[in-house]
């Protein structure tokens, strides 16, 4: 009989000793690999196939190195789009842009071989393919059959399977497998999810999987919804390797978009639901984005989140939100659309001043970054050997 990845875990837990929480991992997103092709117009195809280094990059090497020697971080959550890896002409599936294959793998090599950090893969594509214009609304959701132009399960799997074969000799690379899905059936999000995990084993790679809920994969709101709640969906997913993690986001604001400066939401007490539906499960999670202002409720609330994970063996690394070599001025989260610069190192708000890899980064978020973290052997849900940078 073929166990459920929970099932399985579960399984396997009365066998190992009690452990204590533990963060294995820790570092930041990488966005720019997804810029670019935002449209007013909404026009199918702007930016695409784009031009690398113009139109997006995908990390600054130097940023990556002041993040791993200055500020000792093991991982790099690195943004790209699906539509650049497997142009329209192309279609989903296992043929690829090698030239823009090589400059993402480029990009990862040097983040797990040059730099010795873990790197994971984000398609950012809200579980849709075919038009990124007006992300994250536009494109056909992968796997909906009730619309000719959507791409179907079965190449999302493909695509996961050729995407996972090249990468199967890296035991430092984590598949993240979707980027917040979101405004579809949880059934199909299931669907999808199990196709890429079949299509990774199968391909023989047996590195860490990380898969997200629908409904923007929050944390807050993994167990509402009724029949469609992320709690009544995610545990079915079967990994033959049982080396798949659950993807959490959680922002600190009114509506937890991440998109305004106020932090009203205290994550410890919204993060309690998953956090017991991840025990009762016997599953361990990533939260890959999170983001706050400068406030001082932000800062409470970002240094009560980071304890909050630390505190609780469910969580096993995160990455916070967001780096990039293209952002500029402009911010990534949390600043109510003012230009007070991201996470990437040097970077400056629209009026020169400090940005929020001065006022957030360096002040909070990296002295919650471990002293001992992974930095060797696979990738895995049961972490690995700690020591110090």
């Amino acid at each position: 009989m073929k166990l459920t990845l929970a099932a399985a875990v579960a399984a396997c837990a009365g066998l190992l000793p009690s452990v204590s929480a533990t963060i294995y991992y820790a570092g930041v997103a990488e966005s720019s690999g997804e810029f670019g092709v935002w449209s007013a117009t909404a026009q199918v195809g702007t930016g695409l196939p784009g031009r690398f280094g113009v139109d997006y990059s995908f990390i600054s090497n130097s940023g990556v190195d002041i993040m791993t020697e200055k500020h000792k971080v093991n991982l790099f959550r690195v943004a790209f789009l699906l539509e650049r890896m497997c142009p329209l002409s192309y279609g989903l599936g296992a043929k690829f842009n090698e030239t823009h294959f090589d400059h993402f793998k480029d990009s990862i090599d040097y983040i797990t071989k040059t730099k010795g950090a873990y790197a994971i893969l984000d398609p950012h594509n809200y579980m849709r393919y075919n038009d990124p214009s007006s992300q994250p609304f536009s494109g056909s959701v992968i796997g909906n059959s009730s619309d000719p132009t959507a791409a179907t399960t079965a190449q999302f799997g493909a695509f996961w399977g050729e995407l996972a074969k090249r990468f199967a000799d890296n035991e430092k690379v984590m598949f993240g497998l979707m980027n917040e899905p979101h405004d579809m059936p949880s059934s199909l999000n299931l669907a999808n999810l199990q196709a890429a995990i079949d299509g990774i084993r199968k391909s023989g790679a047996k590195n860490l999987i990380i898969a997200p809920g629908n409904s923007w994969t929050g944390g807050h709101a993994w167990t509402q919804g009724g029949s469609e709640a992320n709690s009544n969906w995610i545990h079915k997913l079967v990994d033959p390797l049982n080396n798949t993690a659950i993807d959490i986001h959680e922002y600190l604001d009114q509506d937890f978009s991440g998109g305004h400066t106020a932090c009203t939401q205290d994550a410890a007490k919204n993060l309690a639901g998953v956090t017991a539906w991840l025990k009762e499960h016997k599953l361990k999670a990533f939260i890959t984005e999170f983001g706050g202002s400068n406030t001082a409720a932000c800062v409470t609330m970002l240094n009560d989140m980071l304890d909050y994970m630390a505190q609780n063996e469910e969580y096993i690394g995160w990455t916070a939100w967001a780096a990039g070599p293209f952002w500029g001025p402009n911010s990534p989260c949390c600043t109510d659309s003012k230009q007070l610069g991201s996470l990437e190192p040097g970077s400056k708000a629209a009026d020169g001043g400090p940005s929020l890899y001065d006022t957030i980064w360096v002040p909070v978020i990296a002295k919650k970054v471990p002293a001992k973290l992974q930095w060797s052997g696979p990738a895995s849900v049961n972490g690995g050997a700690l020591s110090s940078k």
